[in-house]
């Protein structure tokens, strides 16, 4: 029977298949990643009550399809993927609960990086794919940062950031997206509107629509609220691109019920 469970373990971690190019490993660590972020946060009682100080070294591993398990580490020597952390169940009753899910966190980022690159490693990612691998890794927050809250502090604090220095940006445009430079005053060259579309996607990357909480993306039509300064899709708030244009100043939904001081 402890065979068998082993067997079953095995073929879990490492699945059916071999991602073999960028998308396909960066769709793998996702997976993994989602699975370990339910272990560490909806399931956290569960993931508790299975990591057993009296029992032996187990490990907290995630699969492709956002599954994860507590299990003894694999067998194989060597195995054939990175192990994750060993022992995580020996320090749960000695330290806060808080502070144990946040080092299990630590090395459960740790181990999903080593088996992304272990991927790009033995398929031979030259070196512009394992920069791609990783700006697309760098992309997501962090387990840590997730099971922490930081990665909300974080999003609260860029959106602040872009929604203040959009104000100050020398368009001073209350629009922005594919639309925006067909109704921009004055007109601009089309190399130029090429540079500042570049601009903008690396200025405003990580800002969020105030109504779905999407990010920004160059290719869709976006206004900022003149009351909270916000920025919205247009589509969230029902506003085209030529509405916009005859807009003098705009308030977003929340804003425009909100009732006016006495």
């Amino acid at each position: 029977m402890f065979i068998v469970i082993i067997a079953h373990h095995s073929t879990l971690l490492t699945g059916e298949y071999n991602p073999r190019t960028v998308e396909e490993v960066f769709r793998d660590f996702k997976g993994r990643r989602a699975g370990m972020i339910k272990a560490l946060t909806t399931d956290v009682e569960e993931f508790y009550q299975q990591c057993d100080p009296e029992k032996e070294n187990l490990c907290l591993y995630g699969f492709p399809n956002e599954l994860w398990e507590v299990n003894l580490p694999a067998e194989e020597v060597p195995p054939e993927l990175p192990e994750p952390a060993l022992g995580i169940n020996f320090a749960r009753d000695g330290m806060q609960e808080k502070d144990w899910l946040s080092l299990v966190a630590v090395h459960s980022d740790a181990w999903l990086l080593a088996v992304a690159f272990y991927f790009g490693a033995r398929f031979g990612f030259d070196k512009a794919d394992r920069k791609r691998l990783f700006n697309m890794i760098n992309d997501l927050p962090t387990i840590f940062e997730v099971v922490t809250g930081a990665a909300k502090k974080q999003v609260k604090e860029k959106s602040s950031v872009s929604n203040h220095s959009s104000n100050k940006s020398k368009s001073n445009s209350k629009v922005r997206g594919s639309e925006s430079a067909k109704y921009s005053k004055g007109g601009q060259p089309k190399d130029e509107e090429e540079g500042l579309d570049e601009v903008d996607e690396e200025e405003h990357g990580d800002t969020l629509c105030g109504a779905c909480g999407e990010n920004y993306a160059s290719d869709e039509f976006w206004i900022c609220c003149d009351i909270c300064e916000k920025w919205f899709h247009g589509k969230c708030v029902k506003i085209t691109p030529a509405r916009a244009e005859h807009i003098k100043q705009y308030k977003c939904p929340s804003c425009s019920n909100k009732r006016a001081r006495p």
